[in-house]
């Protein structure tokens, strides 16, 4: 472990590189690894043109042939509105400086709007990955309302030269069985037209909250995992969960909620972040589907939390992060800076998968 990692940890650093002893044995995983995609999606019912797409992901930027990825990912102008998104780095309104945050983060894709992306197209599709997000919230309907909608086709993203498109579920809301339906239907033609498909499988729902918040929840989170890669999707992203037992919660009293077997919460997790998180990677087919977990909104110690997210990430077996607001919501050098600490965790062959 460097010695950079070690001092960002600080006093997390023993509790999460030296847990050994997770619930799931990583013997039962298919861990993430320069032959990736020879050893898991060659075997599917993916076309060619959707492994080169693959392989043409796991093979740029900085984690470049070790089956990890970095990916930027930048839709937050609409999903939180432009100004709250970067009042704090005005330079991002601009879609060109999106892109050369990426490359020069020496991420393996870039993840953003068909806007964004479209416009600068010609310039720098050949160069990094794109990554089209094809449906958002778009926040401006008063009271606000969440739900995803779709912004573009995904012929549109083909015709950009696009590597692969990303979509949004909102699992647990009333509009999941629109969302996940049209989902099903574009990730099917992406496919067909030989592009990856990245799933955010986010959960929302007011019930969710109660003692805690768990959306963040690894059993309801883990649920949300497996109901995306039943979709088909090549990657799935998720929050980093917090805590367990939102079924528990939401069997209380008289309500009843899914179905659940205690056996989840003793013999298949702990309270440990990493197993809480294995839990999550368990769900993508126990690790078929790669598990990448967001960063997280920006705030007073990006550095350390983008750090510790990537060491739980890999060590529970997870494939990568895709972390936004951390990089862009700072000047392009810090957030360059920023996201090759987290690449630099997925390069440090000390920190192992437990």
């Amino acid at each position: 472990m460097t010695t950079d990692l070690q001092s960002l940890l600080d006093d997390k650093a023993e509790h999460l590189l030296g847990f050994n002893s997770p619930k799931i044995p990583k013997e039962r995983l298919h861990l993430p690894g320069p032959d990736f995609v020879d050893r898991i999606f060659a075997q599917s019912d993916r076309n060619n043109r959707v492994l080169g797409n693959l392989q043409r992901m796991y093979n740029h930027g900085r984690l470049g042939g070790t089956g990890y990825l970095s990916i930027l990912p930048v839709d937050q102008g609409i999903e939180h509105s432009g100004g709250a998104s970067f009042a704090k780095n005005p330079d991002y309104f601009d879609p060109e400086k999106i892109i050369e945050l990426a490359i020069e983060g020496g991420c393996n894709a870039v993840a953003s709007t068909f806007g964004v992306l479209g416009v600068m197209s010609r310039t720098y599709a050949h160069k990094i990955p794109f990554i089209v997000k094809i449906n958002h919230n778009e926040l401006l309907t008063y009271p606000n309302n969440f739900e995803q909608i779709l912004f573009g086709t995904v012929e549109q993203a083909y015709d950009m030269g696009a590597a692969a498109v990303g979509a949004t579920i909102y699992f647990g809301s009333d509009d999941s069985h629109r969302e996940l339906i049209e989902i099903a239907e574009a990730f099917a033609l992406a496919h067909q037209l030989g592009m990856a498909t990245i799933l955010w499988c986010y959960l929302r729902n007011p019930a969710f909250k109660k003692d805690k918040d768990y959306h963040v929840s690894a059993d309801l989170t883990g649920q949300a995992n497996h109901l995306g890669v039943t979709l088909e999707a090549d990657i799935i992203k998720q929050k980093l969960p917090e805590n367990n037992g939102g079924y528990l919660a939401l069997n209380t009293g008289e309500s009843s909620y899914g179905k659940l077997d205690k056996r989840i919460y003793s013999d298949l997790t702990s309270d440990h972040p990493i197993d809480l998180c294995r839990y999550q990677v368990a769900n993508n087919y126990m690790g078929r589907i790669g598990l990448i977990n967001s960063g997280g909104a920006s705030g007073a110690n990006d550095f350390a939390e983008a750090a510790a997210t990537a060491v739980i990430n890999k060590r529970a077996g997870g494939m990568g992060l895709i972390s936004g607001r951390k990089a862009f919501q700072r000047p392009m050098a810090e957030g360059v800076k920023l996201l090759n600490t987290i690449q630099d965790v997925y390069l440090d062959k000390t920190v192992t998968v437990a």
